[in-house]
């Protein structure tokens, strides 16, 4: 007979159960997130001249480009692409639940797929808090290579926004600046329909006349 620690009672499986049920995922965000962004609507200046995408509105500026990603199946935009200082962000609104956050279990899928794809993660602190700065493997016209890709995510109000950074903002400093504020300025538009957490916020065509 062999003692193991991995071996527990069942009176130590309920313990542990309940601590985890007792404690879920605490929201991630800066300390300052209804101030400086990323804003519930709520928080919003509403005179401010926002290109209104449904689940999310964008501050105009200039040199931003603007796209709109959507599901082939389905024709479901799925998610908005924002070209800005040589850089591109990929963003995306959840819904989330009000008490917990979404972005720690969301890290833990992240580097499992990075890894699954043969690729190389870490987790660092960042502007907006806990990140992702991965190195994916792509294949090319000059063969395999790899592509450097900061992950970012922020837990709001009822609401999980995500964001995928590639280009300069990857390791240069002042790009890094202008899309971590370009992430700070989007406004999440939870809705008061109820929503299952992590599903997609509806996402739409521009509604306001010249932003489309």
């Amino acid at each position: 007979m062999t003692d193991d620690a991995s071996q527990t009672t069942p009176e130590t499986d309920e313990a542990d159960e309940a601590a985890v049920v007792a404690a879920p995922p605490a929201k991630s965000a800066p300390a300052d997130r209804d101030t400086t962004g990323p804003f519930d609507e709520a928080e919003a200046n509403p005179v401010r001249p926002y290109i209104d995408l449904g689940g999310i509105k964008i501050l105009p500026r200039e040199g931003l480009n603007l796209r709109l990603e959507v599901e082939e199946q389905t024709q479901r935009i799925v998610a908005v692409g924002l070209d800005y200082a040589d850089s591109t962000l990929q963003v995306q609104p959840f819904a989330a639940p009000r008490t917990s956050g979404l972005w720690e279990e969301t890290r833990d899928q992240i580097r499992q797929q990075v890894k699954q794809q043969g690729g190389r993660v870490e987790e660092r602190e960042g502007p907006l808090g806990p990140e992702l700065l991965a190195e994916v493997p792509v294949a090319g016209a000059d063969g395999a290579g790899k592509r450097l890709a900061r992950f970012v995510g922020v837990d709001g109000p009822r609401w999980f926004l995500r964001g995928v950074v590639g280009g300069a903002a990857t390791s240069d400093i002042e790009a890094a600046a202008a899309v971590e504020d370009l992430f700070r300025s989007i406004v999440v538009v939870r809705g008061s329909s109820p929503m299952p957490p992590r599903d997609l916020i509806p996402l739409r065509m521009p509604s306001t006349p010249g932003t489309a």
